[in-house]
C-alpha cells in the first residue's frame, strides 16, 4: 500500500472534518429555499390536475366544445403527464435537476398562458398537453432535489412529509378552487394565475439552487427504450380512458391495449439489451421501491376516483352547484394537510409499513361508509364523516409512499426513483378513474354511485394488503 492509499484510509481528523462540513454547508443548497421551492412546485402540478374539473361546463359554454371533447381538457394534461414522467425522471439524473426544474417550470408557464387566452378548443387541449409534460419534468426534479438536500432519515422525512402534505392536498384544493373560480372571475383564471406563480418560482429556481455539474454524471439516455415506455404509456393511459365511453371489450378499446402492450414488450427487449438501461435491473430488486410503487398505483387510483365520484355524486344526485361543491371538499383537504405534515416524524418511530396499511385502512372505511348515503343526505352526518376519515387516510398515504421509494436509493438514481412512483401515481389515478366511470355507467342512479365507491374501496384494501406483504417490518 503506497503512502495515498494509507492516507486515504486514515480517520479524518477534526481540521479535515470540520472543513469538510464547511464544504458541505456551501456546497448544499439553502434547504429553507429548496423545501418552500419543492412544496410550491409540486403544488402548482397537482392543483391543475383538477382545478378545471368543476369548470367543465363553463369552459364547453364558452368554446363550444362538444361533450366527446370536453374530456379531453381533462385527460390530455394527464396523458401527458403520466406517460412521459419516467422519461422525465431519467433526463432528471442525466441533465441535472436544476436544468430539469428550469425547463419544466418555463414550459408550464408558457402553457399556462396559452390555456388561459385559448380561443378554440383545439388550442386550449394542446396546451393542456404541454402543462403535463411540464410537470413531467417539474415532479421527479423536486423529489431528487429534496433527496440530494436533506439526509436520508429524520431530516428527509421530515421535508418529504411537508411536501407530501402539501402534495396530497393539492388535488382537493384544485376542485375547492375551479369551484370558486368558475363562479367568481372564470375558468381563465385557473390558467393566469400559473404564470406569476411559475416566473416566481423560476426565479427561486435560479436563485437558490446550485448549478448542475454535468461532468459528475454518467451514463446516457437509451433512445429506444425512452421511446417504447413513453409510446406505451401514452397508449395505456389513453386506452383507459377509451374503455370508460366506449367499454373495455370494444374492437377500438382491445386494439389500444395490444398496442401498448406490444411497446412495453419492446421497452423490456430494449432494456435488456442496453448497456444504460432507462431502469436499471437493480431498481427492481429494491424490494422497498417495488412495494411502494405497487402500493402508490392502488392508492392513487383510490384517491383520484374518490374525487371524481365525490364530485359528481354531489352535483348529480344531491344538487349541490359548483362552489358548494368545491367548499365541501375542504374537510378533506384540511384533514389531508394536518395530518400529513406530522408523517415525517411518524415515520422514523413506527415505520412505513405500518403508516401505509393504518392510511390505506381508514380510506376503505371512508370510502365503504359512503356506499350507503341516502337520496336526501346531510352533509354533517352523511358525507362529512367519510370525508374526514378518508382525507386523514389520504394524509397518511401521501408522504409515506415518497419516504419509502427514496429510502436507500442512491442520489444517481434519485430522479429516476421519483419519476417511477410519479408514474405510478398518474397510470393508477387514470386506471381508477376508468374503472370507476365504467363501474358508475353501468348502474343507475344513487345505486350506480353505491358499487362504484365499493370498487374504490376495494382498491384502497388491496393497497392495504399490498403495503403490508411488500415492506419489510421497520422500513
Amino acid at each position: 500500500m503506497n503512502r495515498r492509499e494509507l492516507k486515504d484510509t486514515e480517520p479524518m481528523s477534526a481540521v479535515e472534518s470540520t472543513v469538510e462540513t464547511t464544504r458541505e454547508k456551501k456546497a448544499r443548497p439553502r434547504q429553507a429555499l429548496v423545501l418552500v421551492l419543492a412544496c410550491a412546485a409540486m403544488a402548482m402540478v397537482g392543483l391543475d390536475i383538477a382545478i378545471v374539473n368543476v369548470a367543465l361546463p363553463s369552459i364547453q359554454r364558452d368554446l363550444r366544445i362538444s361533450q366527446g371533447g370536453l374530456q379531453w381538457v381533462v385527460v390530455a394534461y394527464g396523458l401527458l403527464l403520466g406517460g412521459f414522467l419516467l422519461i422525465g425522471g431519467r433526463m432528471t439524473d442525466l441533465l441535472g435537476r436544476r436544468r430539469a426544474l428550469l425547463a419544466g417550470l418555463g414550459l408550464f408557464t408558457a402553457a399556462s398562458l396559452v390555456a388561459g387566452v385559448a380561443q378554440h378548443s383545439g388550442v386550449l387541449i394542446a396546451a393542456r398537453g404541454l402543462q403535463g409534460l411540464g410537470g413531467a419534468l417539474i415532479a421527479p426534479a423536486v423529489l431528487s432535489l429534496l433527496a440530494v438536500t436533506f439526509r436520508e432519515g429524520r431530516e428527509r422525512n421530515r421535508a418529504l412529509g411537508i411536501v407530501g402534505a402539501v402534495g396530497g392536498v393539492a388535488g382537493t384544493v384544485g376542485v375547492v378552487a375551479s369551484g370558486l373560480i368558475a363562479a367568481g372571475p372564470g375558468w381563465r383564471w385557473a390558467f393566469f394565475i400559473n404564470v406569476p406563480a411559475g416566473l416566481a418560482l423560476i426565479a427561486l429556481a435560479i436563485t437558490c439552487l446550485a448549478a448542475d455539474e454535468p461532468g459528475g454524471r454518467s451514463g446516457r439516455l437509451d433512445v429506444a427504450a425512452a421511446s417504447a415506455v413513453t409510446g406505451g404509456l401514452l397508449t395505456f393511459v389513453y386506452a383507459l380512458h377509451h374503455a370508460s365511453t366506449h367499454g373495455w371489450t370494444s374492437a377500438g378499446t382491445l386494439a389500444w391495449f395490444i398496442a401498448a402492450g406490444v411497446l412495453m414488450a419492446v421497452f423490456v427487449w430494449s432494456e435488456k439489451r442496453s448497456p444504460a438501461p432507462l431502469v436499471p435491473a437493480r431498481a427492481l430488486r429494491n424490494r422497498t421501491l417495488v412495494a411502494a410503487n405497487l402500493t402508490a398505483l392502488l392508492a392513487f387510483g383510490a384517491f383520484f376516483s374518490f374525487i371524481f365520484l365525490g364530485s359528481l355524486l354531489m352535483q348529480q344526485e344531491l344538487g349541490y352547484s359548483a362552489a358548494r361543491t368545491g367548499l365541501a371538499w375542504l374537510a378533506t383537504t384540511t384533514t389531508g394537510f394536518g395530518v400529513a405534515w406530522a408523517v415525517g416524524r411518524l415515520a422514523a418511530a413506527v415505520g412505513v409499513r405500518c403508516l401505509l396499511v393504518t392510511g390505506l385502512t381508514l380510506v376503505t372505511v371512508g370510502v365503504v361508509w359512503l356506499t350507503r348515503v341516502p337520496a336526501d343526505a346531510v352533509y354533517l352526518t352523511n358525507l362529512l364523516p367519510a370525508f374526514l376519515v378518508a382525507g386523514l387516510g389520504f394524509g397518511v398515504c401521501g408522504p409515506s409512499l415518497q419516504i419509502g421509494a427514496l429510502a436507500g436509493v442512491t442520489e444517481s438514481e434519485s430522479g429516476l426513483a421519483s419519476g417511477l412512483l410519479e408514474t405510478m401515481r398518474e397510470i393508477g389515478g387514470a386506471a381508477g378513474v376508468a374503472a370507476v366511470s365504467t363501474v358508475l355507467v353501468a348502474g343507475t342512479g344513487l345505486d350506480g354511485f353505491h358499487t362504484a365507491f365499493a370498487a374504490i374501496g376495494i382498491l384502497a384494501g388491496l393497497g392495504a394488503i399490498v403495503a403490508a406483504t411488500g415492506f419489510r417490518r421497520g422500513t
